[in-house]
């Protein structure tokens, strides 16, 4: 087991190590084995206001600090992360059940987002505006908003932390980071340590590893942070923003999903189900963009189904450190009973199972359900986990309204072999990201990332981040003289 599980069950405010002081304990356990990994005192409401004190002091020298300066602390994360790949693979797939290409991939991505942090911090540019007033001059400055508040889930921790605390960071402000309580190591005190040894200033990324029964909404309500970026599920981000609403905060809330992949009469199907595949099963299909719908035109159903189900068989559901394992466990005991849960309900409703997995402990062997009634809820919802409805259709207009009859709007996917036709069905739907002849789980450093509807409100990635992580502030400079009516 990685000495991380040891050295880094602890707080890290204003640059120190400590224990928290709340009455109890986080056990961070692996989803797999059920090894107890870590014991972690929990941070109370006054280590959460020590975090923001301390990122709201070291924000202000570092905000002035020239951005070429900054860069350097990302470069030097790069190398922290190549130093120590292993060890850092080795959390994934303990404290996540991850498999190693899980792993690898989420590694990836960490990286190609650090990479682009190198260069977000020479990104805001300020403008100067026209004025109708003579002898004005309109400056228009970019500056970082101050504090940050992120709260990153238990699926791609690593990744979906760093994804807002780098460029947060880069941008000049301050980060308060709070991981989930599945994933205390690699969605937080991993991320603190590697800047740690890339020479961040004690106080600009601080990691509270707590739970709401101790703090309540103490994290998005206290008056330091301006910015609250979550990534979870939509009930939570609704109260998020809520209670940021309320106190006059901005939120970037990346949230759940509900995506269809979709094969049109035309398309390449061999290629059409490896992508489906991909995309509803890519670690054990605990990925907010994931497939839960596979949409098939029935003049090529009977084809796929086979082909589908045939490949679905060969996937490995087990221990995610044997480099085999395509299937690890999911996250905890009520995730699988809750995936069991949909199975036994689409079974009752009268679907069919051309393929029941089993579920010993917390892992579940992939489902795929057909016949499930289109008026059911199961249909509209996020389902996370190796379970997949397949559902037919007649015609793109059919295809088109029952990809959009859910509630949510991330991603997507259509194969087709006319290009322009793929793009004409993703205009049509109501998404943030939609995907022709591809899988449907996508995310890229420049490429702004988010959806509609219950998946979210505003955008990561390149300039979008940006936006997210700045402020704006006007400076008029009066070169002649104003004239004023009294």
């Amino acid at each position: 087991m990685s000495s991380y599980f040891t050295d880094l069950a602890q707080q890290y405010i204003d640059g120190e190590w400590r224990p928290g002081t709340g009455s109890w304990d986080i056990i961070d356990f692996n989803p797999y084995d059920g090894e107890k990994l870590a014991s972690i005192t929990i941070a109370t409401v006054d280590e959460v206001d020590d975090a923001y004190r301390a990122a709201e002091r070291a924000q202000k020298k570092w905000g002035a600090t020239n951005a070429y300066a900054r860069r350097a602390v990302f470069e030097k994360a790069l190398a922290v992360i190549d130093e120590r790949e292993e060890e850092i693979t080795e959390v994934i797939i303990a404290e996540l059940g991850g498999t190693r290409l899980k792993a690898a991939f989420e590694l990836h991505l960490v990286r190609e987002f650090l990479r682009e942090s190198v260069q977000l911090a020479l990104r805001p540019e300020g403008k100067i505006i026209p004025s109708p007033v003579d002898g004005k001059e309109n400056r228009l400055y970019r500056v970082p908003v101050g504090v940050v508040g992120v709260i990153s889930p238990f699926n791609f921790p690593f990744l979906l932390s760093v994804k807002s605390v780098a460029p947060a960071l880069a941008l000049g402000n301050g980060v308060v980071l709070k991981p989930h309580q599945n994933t205390p190591i690699a969605g937080g005190s991993l991320v603190a340590k590697i800047f740690e040894e890339a020479g961040l200033p004690g106080g600009l990324l601080n990691v509270v590893i707590t739970d709401i029964a101790e703090i309540g909404d103490a994290f998005i309500e206290h008056p330091v942070p301006k910015v609250i970026s979550f990534t979870g599920s939509d009930k939570v981000g609704r109260h998020v923003a809520t209670v940021c609403a309320a106190n006059f905060k901005r939120s970037v809330l990346e949230l759940g999903g509900n995506s269809a992949l979709v094969v049109l009469d035309d398309a390449d199907i061999d290629y059409a189900v490896d992508a489906a595949v991909f995309s509803r099963f890519v670690h054990q299909g605990q990925v907010c963009m994931a497939a839960n719908r596979v949409l098939v035109d029935r003049s090529v159903q009977a084809e796929f189904t086979e082909k589908f189900v045939a490949k679905v068989r060969t996937l490995k559901t087990g221990d995610p450190r044997d480099p085999q394992t395509v299937i690890g466990p999911v996250i905890n005991s009520s995730q699988a009973d809750a995936l069991s849960g949909v199975v036994e309900q689409a079974i009752a409703e009268g679907a069919t199972a051309l393929l029941h997995g089993t579920a010993t402990d917390n892992l579940v062997e992939p489902s795929v359900l057909t016949g499930v009634p289109a008026g059911s809820d199961l249909l509209r919802q996020e389902v996370f986990g190796p379970v997949v409805f397949l559902v037919p259709f007649d015609g793109e207009e059919e295809a088109v309204e029952i990809v959009n009859d859910t509630p949510y709007g991330l991603s997507g996917a259509v194969h087709t072999a006319d290009v322009e036709r793929g793009v004409n069905f993703a205009k049509q739907i109501d998404t943030g990201m939609f995907h022709v002849n591809d899988g449907t789980v996508h995310d890229e450093p420049l490429v702004p990332f988010g959806g509609e509807k219950h998946s979210g409100i505003g955008r990561l990635n390149g300039e979008t981040t940006v936006d997210s992580f700045t402020t704006t502030k006007w400076i008029s400079v009066q070169h002649g003289r104003s004239r004023f009516p009294f």
